[in-house]
């Protein structure tokens, strides 16, 4: 396979590009955004660019299997119009660029609602439902706690503390809450297994994907 993956120096993102490159089956990997991701392997190209400007780059994106897409911003202090661009105008414009029959898998967040009073969750569920009408393979992952495994790291200062502060009681807390916890990994794995052509729900929470990471 050749998968695109967008946000690759995010937390989920680092899981996802460190998944994809342990693949046997994946042959290339191209990751597209603005800074490197410093990682260096024979099945990895990076293509540094302005994300937001998809026509820079959209003939890098040409004949692939599958896009990853990760990019995602917090909405607090946003106003809706800056989020909705980031979130949903990025992400159609980049769904544009690709072919119908790519499997795409957007990550996005417990609690998105098209119908939702909240701003996040309403642009995040219009988000999903353009893409399903896009692609015959589109996926919607909303996986709750993420914990970071292999080193990935949330570039939000107040997340890595928050993960760090965490780390003890997450044997505990998996325990307790099972369907509302996955991992990095878990998240990288779910999508190769999906990118592979397994059937799954168009929405995905912790528990689908802890399935899907395990096939």
């Amino acid at each position: 396979m050749r998968v695109i993956v967008f946000g690759a120096t995010g937390m989920v993102g680092q899981g996802v590009l460190r998944e994809c490159l342990l693949a046997p089956d994946v042959s290339e990997v191209l990751v597209v955004g603005r800074t490197p991701t410093g990682v260096t392997d024979p099945k990895l190209t990076e293509v540094i660019s302005d994300v937001s400007q998809p026509a820079g780059y959209a003939a890098f994106l040409q004949g692939f299997d599958a896009c990853f897409f990760c990019v995602g911003v917090s909405s607090g202090g946003m106003s809706e119009a800056d989020y909705r661009q980031v979130t949903y105008t990025l992400t159609t414009d980049v769904a544009r660029t690709l072919r119908r029959d790519v499997t795409f898998v957007y990550v996005s967040a417990q609690g998105a609602d098209p119908d939702g009073r909240r701003m996040w969750a309403r642009v995040k569920g219009e988000t999903e439902n353009a893409l399903f009408e896009r692609f015959d393979r589109a996926f919607a992952m909303r996986p709750g706690v993420i914990r970071a495994l292999h080193g990935a790291t949330s570039k939000t200062r107040a997340y890595r503390v928050l993960y760090m502060i965490g780390t003890p009681i997450w044997p505990v807390f998996s325990r307790l809450f099972p369907r509302m916890v996955t991992t990095t990994e878990a998240i990288g794995r779910a999508m190769l297994t999906l990118a592979r052509g397994a059937k799954a729900p168009k929405i995905l929470y912790a528990t689908g994907i802890n399935r899907l990471a395990r096939m």
